[in-house]
């Protein structure tokens, strides 16, 4: 394993050029900078929407070797209000991260975001909240601070240090406002959230929704660099202005990155962010989508999520930031390789292996959907060492309706980095009472995920014991991908049954299980197609759940030897 996890590290050496996607899988809305005060590090932030824990974020020295430290979103009080987010597409939108040094000389990172609720009036701007997050080491637990929060009427705030002094802040005005969309902008009082009125300072260029501005300083100019466009459509177009307040002038060959109405594998390609390295040279990250224009053919590229990717930047001066186009090859100058991260995470692609010690935590790159029950969760509960138990909850992966969860379901996993992958479990479980269920699932929300889980089915005339049975069952909000459930007799038998998904080619799962205690001779369950889905905002987290499917329930999951590993990863067709 260990020689595994070093040629893992230096696939990108052996390969001669870095490679995309940098931060493969659930990934979205990319955030970067570089900090020569911090040992000349990259540091970048991510989307998270209902995740937790949330805003991951990675480093690097070398814009290769990619490595978590933390996140942002890291304790349930300091925002309980993700519960409420109700949608699937809700939660934390779009970090903007950046780093700022006080007069005094102290240097502080900031992430300004967007709590983004759904099912709310547009015109009640209750449905933004945005958020300031700041902490002076990132490396620490629990580093970043409770949030301020400021009254914005929209999302994708980003902030400006002018030089004398004063923040500005510029966010998105709600794009279903269809009449008028465009990029505002306030000042701000970083410490207490008191904010002046928005003022629009740009239209965009006519693409639909104009989000996610960042102003950058360079030769005398602020340009304002936004995304415009959803899905296949999107684009990244500049304007630039003397003054931070504008009026701002578009760019002559705006978009200044797009691979719309393109054959490129790498699709979607926007919201971008800039920066520069301790050389000078410019860098740009921006999310995107890999399996061509026609994405809705291979499912299982679309639903690894929208990634970040990262692309050379040459900025002439007095002219606009050039792009090069998105590939799965990144062009530009290449930085020594630095390896060696500093952080207690893993590397974006390394494999899992655990067996949950005692004494040991969850890996901090397991999430959950929403907050957590704490109580569900037990590492080597006493008399069952090296497993990781899980109580179950009311609710099941689907939730309510679909849509919302007011209170925990059961549910931990990881996102899915690898285009072709293995992941398992070993579980001891026998349920107790009717509608007890616990397994693994394929989740990318709760109305589109695929379980292969231990059931009991009883009812009136039989018990669990002769009722217990292995089922697939997908859910989806589209008709089109509704699938019967797969039931397969399952012998209750002492020991554990090893579960596994595997993604072997671009339109399937395949889920697959084991009665001996070594995993060996896994019997195919059945092959779960991926949902059909309309181009979504997350990405797949393969993970455990338990749950009483509406009911109370008590019998606890026991889950050990934890694996994941990647087989292969596709960046061109």
């Amino acid at each position: 394993m260990l020689l595994f996890i070093l040629l893992l590290v230096g696939l990108v050496a052996i390969a001669g050029r870095p490679q995309n996607p940098i931060l493969p899988g659930f990934h979205p809305d990319p955030s970067c900078i570089f900090v020569s005060d911090w040992n000349d590090t990259f540091f970048c932030a991510s989307s998270s929407f209902n995740a937790f824990p949330g805003i991951p974020i990675h480093t690097s020295q070398d814009l290769q070797n990619w490595r978590l430290i933390g996140n942002a979103l890291s304790r349930p009080e300091q925002l309980p209000n993700l519960t409420n987010a109700v949608g699937q597409t809700s939660g934390i939108w779009a970090p903007s991260l950046r780093y700022h040094e006080s007069e005094s000389g102290d240097g502080e990172f900031f992430i300004l975001t967007t709590l983004v609720y759904d099912k709310m009036p547009i015109t009640d701007t209750s449905r933004w909240d945005n958020l300031i997050f700041r902490t002076k080491n990132p490396y620490t637990h629990d580093a970043w601070s409770d949030p301020v929060h400021f009254i914005f009427d929209g999302y994708d705030t980003s902030p400006f240090w002018h030089q004398d002094g004063t923040v500005y802040v510029q966010g998105a005005h709600p794009w279903e406002v269809r009449e008028d969309p465009h990029i505002d902008q306030i000042k701000l009082n970083l410490d207490t959230g008191a904010a002046t009125v928005q003022v629009p300072i740009w239209n965009g260029t006519g693409g639909l929704a104009p989000e996610g501005p960042h102003i950058h300083f360079k030769d005398g100019w602020f340009y304002l660099i936004i995304a415009e466009g959803t899905g296949l459509n999107h684009m990244e177009t500049g304007a630039r202005s003397k003054s931070i307040t504008g009026p701002f002038t578009p760019a002559p060959h705006n978009p200044l990155l797009t691979n719309a109405n393109t054959t490129a594998f790498f699709q979607t390609v926007g919201h971008a962010d800039l920066f520069q390295d301790k050389h000078g040279n410019w860098w740009g990250v921006a999310l995107s989508t890999r399996s061509g224009p026609d994405y809705m053919a291979i499912p299982l590229m679309k639903l690894q999520g929208r990634e970040t990717v990262l692309t050379n930047v040459t900025w002439a001066e007095g002219q606009f930031p050039e792009f090069q186009n998105v590939s799965g090859v990144i062009d530009g100058p290449i930085l020594p390789l630095r390896p060696q991260i500093r952080g207690d995470g893993p590397f974006i692609t390394a494999p899992d292996n655990f067996d949950f010690a005692p004494g040991s935590s969850l890996p901090l790159h397991f999430a959950h959907w929403r907050i957590p029950d704490p109580a569900a969760y037990t590492i080597s509960p006493l008399g069952r060492e090296n497993t990781l138990q899980l109580l179950p909850s009311v609710l099941n992966l689907t939730g309510l309706d679909e849509n919302s969860a007011p209170t925990g379901q059961t549910f931990v996993g990881r996102r899915q980095v690898h285009s072709e992958f293995v992941f398992g479990v070993s579980m001891e479980y026998t349920p107790r009472q009717p509608g007890e269920e616990a397994g693994v699932s394929v989740f990318l929300t709760q109305n589109h995920h695929i379980d292969l889980g231990i059931v009991c089915l009883a009812n009136e005339t039989s018990s669990c014991a002769d009722s217990t049975v292995l089922r697939i069952r997908t859910t989806s909000s589209t008709a089109a991908s509704a699938r019967p459930d797969t039931i397969i007799p399952l012998p209750i038998q002492p020991g554990a049954t090893r579960l596994q998904i595997r993604a072997d080619n671009l339109t399937h799962y395949v889920f697959s299980y084991s009665q001996t205690e070594d995993g060996e001779g896994m019997r195919v369950a059945g092959y779960g197609l991926s949902a059909d889905v309309s181009w979504g905002f997350t990405g797949t987290i393969l993970g455990v759940y338990a749950t009483g499917n509406g009911l109370n329930a008590s019998t606890p999951a026991y889950i050990s030897r934890w694996e994941y590993e990647g087989v292969r990863q596709i960046t061109s067709e």
